[in-house]
């Protein structure tokens, strides 16, 4: 599966490592890279601070952030390039009903339907999985000033909304990762393990995991 992949996708929660995922599996495969940058939006250190007041402004600027990711994203494909990412648009809207009150949520709605792009479908999802206390550890463990104010209560509903959001998306072939054991950033085995699986992927969902 991995060697035919052309548009590669690295998904999971804050902390689970898809960033530095997607960074290694682009080096170790020569392809381009494409990621989300929250560093670049000016309300998301307000947004942990206060939810409520921010959360719009902050969902609406990674909408049109993302959008134009994937902008870029289609045109390397359409020049016969293969690409690695660290998201999908379809997790957007999970972020929006977790973070926006009614009224926002059906203003964002209409927003991102007259955003959203074409669809641009990948060939490979990696979606890795871990327990909120251990997401909490490395999100705190990371450094980012903006991020030390996630509470791991957060962390747990972003959790559990992706865990229930890849329990039935069939949009693309999908390799689920149990982040909890494997730790594929930092650790060459468990990387050269998990290229391996890939590699050999041949069903439409797998989950690998030492246990």
């Amino acid at each position: 599966m991995l060697d035919k992949a052309r548009y590669i996708v690295v998904e999971g929660p804050i902390g689970a490592g898809k960033t530095s995922l997607a960074r290694r599996l682009s080096l170790h495969l020569s392809t381009e890279l494409v990621l989300e940058e929250p560093e670049r939006n000016p309300f998301l250190g307000r947004f942990y601070a206060e939810r409520e007041r921010w959360a719009l402004a902050t969902q609406l600027e990674f909408l049109f952030q993302r959008t134009e990711s994937l902008a870029r994203a289609g045109t390397l494909l359409d020049a016969g390039l293969r690409v690695v990412s660290d998201f999908i648009l379809d997790k957007d809207p999970l972020f929006a009903s977790l973070n926006l009150g009614e009224d926002e949520t059906r203003l964002y709605k209409r927003i991102f339907e007259q955003l959203r792009p074409a669809p641009l479908k990948p060939d490979l999802v990696i979606y890795l999985q871990a327990q909120p206390e251990t997401l909490i550890e490395r999100v705190h463990r990371r450094g980012s000033d903006a991020e030390r104010k996630i509470t791991e209560a957060y962390l747990a509903t972003v959790s559990e909304r992706y865990a229930r959001f890849f329990h039935t998306y069939d949009a693309a072939p999908l390799f689920v990762i149990n982040a909890e054991v494997l730790n594929p950033v930092d650790e060459d085995d468990d990387f050269e393990m998990i290229v391996q699986r890939l590699m050999a992927m041949r069903s439409y969902r797998e989950y690998f995991s030492y246990a």
